[in-house]
């Protein structure tokens, strides 16, 4: 049950204080982060001239990151990473909260997860995993019901008696609404799990998520919510599911420790442009549209997140489980996380992040419709007329990634690019999102 009733004025409280991503407290001395706001070099000498680097790499999240790596270890390029943020590990970033001792994500909670062996061998090289099978609540109707839904959710909220899986795939099939052809994510999501669940669970929760409903919505954003046959509480059904020991930053750390990787942090590339030389091979993972700003096109869509925290001193635990999610319109924000959960922490006090969306702040989910997609159309074909530079990740390719398949893309990209592998055969993987 939850420590605090949820119509409780405290319960609805949010605060950003100044910054969108929260009050965070960083632990002074935090690993793969910078001292204050000015350029620093994290990893590097000053006196290195940017003539003396093979590759320029933009952005430190995990594409830079991957491909640096590969750059470094296996074709022994010297290579320079400009960060425009104050720390390593893009949106996986994590710290030590300096009130409570909790280790906790910037930019929301990250679940690791894949079916990809190469990518599970790629992670365990460069640091330490254990395994974590995340599950996910929903306070739905007054209840506290499992999510991706299930026989059990089933069972709740629709006054069923479903015993077995038989039983289940019966209920679905009837259920389940048929269409000609499916137009546009409202039908696609009732086409999954029928009418009732989807005014449940998914109706609400993706206006709160991208300030549209499902109907105005292309049917690929709503093609992949999972449905389970089963009892299996877990979120994610993949092979490897995993955390890092001790937390992302420490692993990008690991990932980046080379002699032949820099890093510079709030450091911008588009300063730094002008004075890079011809010829020097960049890897931009940052907004296609942002490096095409001159050209006058619009701007892509995206939703970004705004983080909402609280902290509880002596307290205990402030939910029953990591992530509870509000599909409902009752409440403005998307779901709580509450960090102690994960890897088991031990710790009297708790941290609580609410989440809600925004048009504004950093960019998080392409907003999948037709002007967006339409327009990046224009902007692919400027990227890929740019010589020397090659635009590799979610950002540059308006898409979102999961973190297995960001680390994939990176590695099939440089196969091909940087190798010559053309005719390696290119993994495929399912979609269910490890940040929400």
């Amino acid at each position: 049950s939850l420590r605090i009733a949820s119509d409780s004025p405290r319960f609805l409280k949010m605060e950003t204080k100044n910054d969108p991503r929260g009050d965070h407290h960083i632990r002074k001395g935090s690993p793969g982060t910078a001292p204050g706001t000015e350029p620093y070099i994290y990893q590097g000498k000053k006196e290195t001239e940017l003539s003396e680097y093979d590759v320029v790499l933009v952005g430190c999240g995990l594409s830079g990151a991957v491909i640096a790596r590969r750059f470094a270890d296996e074709q022994k390029k010297k290579c320079l990473i400009v960060e425009k943020r104050n720390h390593i590990g893009g949106n996986c970033y994590d710290y030590i909260d300096d009130d409570t001792g909790i280790l906790m994500n910037m930019y929301g909670a990250h679940l690791f997860h894949t079916n990809s062996k190469r990518v599970f061998d790629f992670i365990q090289k460069h640091g330490q995993w254990v395994r974590w099978e995340h599950q996910v609540v929903g306070l739905i109707d007054g209840q506290i019901c499992p999510i991706p839904p299930n026989i059990t959710t089933v069972n709740m909220l629709c006054k069923a008696q479903i015993k077995n899986v038989k039983e289940m795939d019966e209920w679905l099939a009837k259920n389940q609404v048929k269409y000609a052809e499916i137009k546009n994510g409202e039908e696609m999501a009732k086409s999954r799990v029928g009418p009732v669940l989807y005014e449940k669970i998914f109706k609400h929760y993706t206006y709160k998520q991208w300030k549209k409903y499902p109907q105005e919505l292309d049917k690929s954003v709503l093609a992949r919510i999972p449905c389970r046959n089963n009892f299996d509480t877990r979120y994610f059904g993949d092979k490897y599911q995993v955390l890092p020991k001790k937390g992302y930053t420490e692993f990008f750390a690991g990932l980046l420790d080379h002699p032949l990787i820099d890093i510079h942090l709030n450091t911008d590339f588009f300063k730094l442009k002008k004075n890079i030389p011809a010829g020097t091979l960049i890897i931009y993972t940052g907004p296609v549209d942002s490096y095409f700003a001159s050209q006058g096109y619009q701007s892509l869509e995206y939703r970004s997140i705004n983080f909402h925290i609280d902290r509880y001193k002596n307290f205990g635990f402030y939910q029953p489980n990591s992530v509870v999610n509000y599909p409902g319109k009752e409440v403005p924000f998307t779901r709580i996380v509450e960090y102690k959960h994960f890897l088991n922490q031990q710790c009297p006090h708790t941290v609580i992040v609410k989440e809600t969306t925004t048009d504004k702040g950093d960019p998080y989910y392409p907003v999948l419709n037709e002007r967006n997609m339409t327009l990046f159309k224009k902007y692919k074909k400027l990227s890929d007329a740019e010589k020397d530079v090659h635009f590799v990740g979610r950002l540059a390719n308006y898409k979102y990634f999961n973190m297995d398949q960001a680390i994939l893309n990176a590695l099939e990209y440089f196969d091909e690019h940087f190798e010559g592998k053309k005719s390696l055969k290119k993994e495929k993987y399912d979609f269910v999102s490890d940040s929400v």
